[in-house]
């Protein structure tokens, strides 16, 4: 499966969102800088917890914060919603191949979404010291992405010697 070869379909920020949700993640870009951010990112998400673009936002705004556990944390929320919406189980060591292919049946780029919220978790597992479960994740993502087109292979040799798949 080559995950860089996908067809014309919605993407995460293209699904319904209220406009009341939109004009926060708006107002949270216009006060990034002066602070106010915050504010608006956990209204929206107090609204809708499961809105992929709030998740998103949020973060966003926790990663570039340097608040990696939120972020990680954030990032499983992200996940498990992905995981729902394409029928597969909710935690990603249970991922296997067979479990990707009904997830392409219902979404491709949402499995594309899945994968690299596994990628950027495993980042963040390392960034927190946790090499090992990064290393775990980063590795499922290689074995689900056998192309490497979600570079995970690059971001795992970088660290060192490891275990790549």
């Amino acid at each position: 499966m080559d995950l860089q070869d996908f067809s014309a379909e919605l993407l995460y920020f293209d699904l319904q969102t209220s406009a009341a949700i939109k004009q926060r993640l708006q107002l949270a870009a216009e006060h990034y800088a002066d602070g106010g951010a915050e504010a608006y990112l956990q209204q929206a998400y107090a609204e809708e917890q499961l809105n992929l673009s709030v998740l998103v936002a949020l973060y966003r705004f926790q990663y570039y914060q340097h608040r990696h556990a939120e972020a990680l944390h954030t990032a499983d929320l992200a996940m498990n919603v992905a995981a729902e919406s394409i029928g597969v189980p909710g935690h990603w060591r249970q991922l296997t191949p067979d479990h990707l292919a009904h997830g392409l049946s219902k979404s491709y780029t949402m499995v594309r979404f899945y994968l690299m919220a596994l990628k950027g978790a495993g980042y963040l597992n390392m960034r927190l010291g946790e090499l090992a479960e990064g290393v775990e994740m980063l590795n499922k993502v290689i074995e689900l992405d056998s192309n490497d087109r979600l570079g995970a292979k690059v971001l795992l040799r970088s660290i060192g010697p490891t275990e790549v798949k």
